[in-house]
């Protein structure tokens, strides 16, 4: 696919790294795979990786994706940028005397696809992390012209990030949703982000509960 045409599909980022980006790609994925015939899904690149027996570095999220996506393509087209450091992966990659840029992640993304294919691509961390020694996490997903999904662990503050986000985004990009997902089984009962920060944005929103499923199909609009 030429480098510079916009994909069709969607990145997958977050307020903040560990608010369950993976898990919530897993359930997007399931759902793509109902409404389109050639879905692929890129992690292209993931630092924190554990070596084999031999050595090689295995991953965790992108071969999540990998069995989501009923194992289609191959790992090292899945995610073919690993690094052993659990830091950003500019900075893991600098620890390995490597170079890891924008241009290398986008052509990541882009082998392999063909213009019937929709792409989901799981980011690294918040969307304003590092992905790369010359950019951003947005970066990559304006590159890829691809519409942002959002993922928001549901709890106190929750809307104050949401809101920040949206802010910091300033229509660099489309934002096709927000995903709360709720990581804590003793969240208050008495707070309501989804209905609450319904009331803030037009963006639409979505939840999902603890170890559950989403609550509503979010490919419906």
């Amino acid at each position: 696919m030429n480098k510079r045409s916009k994909l069709n599909g969607y990145f997958v980022s977050g307020t903040d790294t560990g608010v369950g980006k993976t898990y919530i790609s897993q359930h997007l994925i399931a759902e793509l795979n109902h409404l389109h015939p050639s879905v692929k899904v890129r992690k292209p690149v993931e630092s924190g990786c554990v070596p084999d027996e031999k050595g090689t570095l295995m991953t965790q999220d992108g071969d999540s994706l990998f069995h989501a996506n009923k194992c289609r393509e191959n790992m090292g087209i899945v995610t073919p940028f690993r690094y052993l450091a659990a830091l950003a992966p500019n900075q893991a990659a600098l620890l390995e005397n490597k170079s890891l840029t924008l241009d290398d992640l986008e052509s990541a993304v882009r082998n392999n696809l063909t213009v019937e294919d929709v792409v989901l691509v799981e980011g690294a961390g918040g969307i304003y992390s590092p992905i790369a020694e010359d950019g951003f996490n947005i970066d990559l997903a304006i590159r890829l012209g691809l519409d942002l999904i959002l993922v928001v662990e549901d709890r106190l503050g929750a809307i104050n990030q949401s809101m920040m986000a949206i802010k910091a985004l300033d229509n660099q990009l489309n934002i096709h949703s927000i995903i709360l997902n709720q990581l804590d089984d003793t969240i208050d009962p008495n707070m309501n982000n989804y209905q609450s920060l319904k009331k803030y944005t037009n963006i639409p929103v979505y939840h999902c509960p603890f170890k559950g499923n989403l609550t509503q199909p979010v490919f419906n609009h």
